[in-house]
């Protein structure tokens, strides 16, 4: 297969650092265009990061000599690339318009922001749970007269932590009705360089503006049916969330009371479902999808952020701690890295989903 060249929009934050990193050596894609403020611009990439590299890995080197475009003027992304992924960080009006500017010019767009969650002709992947909304795509096209672009976006990332395990109850035949949520999420999520460190030592802070929000709406955008062309999310499901920023890095925690909405499944079944659960992504064989995609873990004490989170290269939700709940049916532990499968390589398996499907 002959590689598609892809830019990276807003390529020196910290997504869009993780975007850079996991695309190198990417199999389907190969990055050879990125761009990010007017600050930044007509710099080297490497000149551009001086200083703020985070990543573990070194800058790849065929990206670290790329000169830095500036991300507000579309037009020098042209004859450079032919998708776009896109992690800027500036007003949300702005990245609505961008985005869609990128998208109207003929690149597909795929967005670790949260601007057009909410957007109706925009999908929004967790692509083991939804890999049908891909479908919107032809109605959004037709709705915006676009030809080769497109839009789609992925969910919060403490989303991740939790709703695959949810989904593989329900597609096996048991409705969850409620779910009561705590997350405890890592100071990544907050971006570089995240709350202070006087804030956290010590501490657990119980509050992240909008992230109860997501949490309790974007699962059911998730979990929703195609229908006239629009997603009508899941109405027979109610969350209510708590989160929390916790003092680890990388890595986020869902603590999950789940209340069932006919015959429960026994433990035994509950396990045996989400060790057997296989989706579209493992069956296209998508080179970020996890296999498996759901790791139950057997110890009493598990999953823990240090020891798990990497598990299918960062891209796996690791649950365990299945037990009975005494207010409503069971309770579990969920998690995710949330710069990994909560970010840009949550983004990453949904650009090839979309190819994989034909979209570009």
């Amino acid at each position: 297969m002959e590689k598609i060249n892809v830019g990276v929009i807003g390529a020196t934050g910290m997504v869009g650092q993780n975007y850079i990193k996991l695309l190198n050596n990417h199999p389907w894609f190969t990055v050879t265009y990125v761009s990010a403020s007017p600050g930044s611009a007509g710099k080297t990439y490497k000149d551009a990061v001086k200083g703020r590299w985070h990543m573990d890995e070194p800058i790849p080197e065929a990206v670290s000599e790329l000169v830095v475009g500036d991300a507000n003027d579309v037009d020098l992304a042209k004859g450079k690339c032919d998708m776009v992924f896109s992690a800027v960080e500036v007003a949300k009006d702005k990245i609505l318009s961008l985005e869609e500017a990128y998208a109207a010019a003929g690149f597909p767009v795929v967005s670790n922001n949260s601007a057009h969650r909410s957007t109706p002709d925009v999908p929004m992947f967790v692509p083991e749970v939804n890999w049908d909304h891909s479908e919107l795509i032809n109605i959004q096209r037709k709705n915006r007269n676009w030809n080769k672009g497109l839009l789609a976006v992925k969910p919060n990332c403490s989303v991740q932590s939790y709703v695959t395990p949810i989904y593989a109850l329900i597609n096996a035949g048991y409705p969850v009705e409620y779910i009561i949520l705590t997350t405890l999420q890592a100071v990544s999520g907050a971006g570089f360089p995240g709350p202070g460190s006087i804030q956290l030592i010590d501490n657990v802070i119980p509050f992240i503006g909008g992230e109860e929000q997501k949490s309790e709406k974007e699962p059911l955008r998730v979990l929703g049916k195609m229908s006239d062309g629009v997603i009508v999310p899941e109405s027979n499901l109610k969350i209510s969330a708590s989160c929390n920023r916790v003092p680890v890095i990388d890595g986020h925690l869902a603590c999950v009371s789940m209340k069932f909405a006919g015959k429960k499944p026994s433990i035994a079944e509950i396990i045996e479902i989400w060790k057997n659960f296989r989706s579209e992504p493992q069956r296209l064989v998508l080179p970020s999808a996890p296999t498996p995609p759901i790791v139950y873990c057997d110890e009493p004490d598990r999953p823990q952020p240090r020891k798990d989170r990497d598990l299918g290269r960062g891209m796996a939700v690791s649950v365990g701690r299945l037990r009975p709940c005494n207010v409503f049916d069971y309770c579990f532990v969920g998690l995710s890295h949330n710069t990994v499968r909560g970010a840009a390589g949550g983004a990453i398996l949904a650009a090839e989903l979309l190819k994989a499907q034909g979209y570009f």
